[in-house]
């Protein structure tokens, strides 16, 4: 695996196997355990899919819809800006985030990625705020500044297929990064024999937090 940057320490764990069918992750709670989720993440058609929230008394709210392929969801650290990848628009959006009331506005383009390329898929936030995104058929995770939307780093991994990230371990200081083995060949997968497993990303000087707890 080649880097950016200073030398980290990457582990492989074995992946969980669970139905072939599972395609929408768990998605995470705000502070307050309000839980955002995407729908239709496999549909590969403009405008299909959209972004709701379930919040503690089960009432569910959309909050937006004519999306892509909505997918991979973070806050910042203060809790004010809320990320959100539309995968088919190669894209990661920001929005102003009312943590009390669960709304979003104000959406922004913060990451413009080439189409036809690297999709960007699950992302995750770290405690300084940078954003890391997973670019399944990029075989990366790349590092963004969360006020440029520029590219200060990445990580590359011997897989195409790489799916989404978070951070873990103790004091959160590891990034654990998973990886898919659909979609590729036969000739593919005796060329990534380590498609579909989970890698675990030691070194990298910075550290992620816990998550928040669904309050419903």
């Amino acid at each position: 695996m080649g880097s950016q940057g200073q030398g980290h320490r990457v582990t492989m764990t074995s992946p969980t196997v669970s139905s072939p069918c599972d395609r929408d992750p768990t998605p995470p709670s705000d502070p307050e355990g309000t839980m955002p989720e995407p729908l239709a993440p496999g549909v590969w058609e403009p405008a299909r899919g959209a972004l709701y929230s379930l919040h503690g008394d089960h009432v569910v709210r959309k909050l937006a819809d004519r999306l892509g392929i909505s997918n991979g969801l973070d806050w910042s650290p203060d809790q004010r800006t809320f990320y959100h990848v539309d995968s088919l628009d190669y894209a990661v959006y920001a929005y102003d985030y009312d943590v009390q009331a669960g709304t979003i506005e104000n959406r922004r383009l913060l990451l413009q990625l080439p189409r036809g390329g690297a999709m960007p898929d699950g992302l995750c936030v770290d405690t300084a705020g940078s954003l890391w995104v997973a670019c399944i058929d990029g075989g990366r995770v790349i590092r963004v500044d969360p006020h440029t939307g520029s590219r200060v780093g990445t990580l590359e991994f011997p897989v195409s297929r790489v799916t989404s990230c978070c951070f873990g371990g103790a004091d959160y200081a590891d990034l654990f990064v998973t990886s898919a083995a659909d979609g590729l060949s036969a000739e593919q997968l005796r060329g990534e024999p380590q498609a579909g497993h989970v890698f675990k990303v030691s070194g990298l000087g910075v550290r992620g937090r816990a998550c928040f707890t669904f309050v419903g």
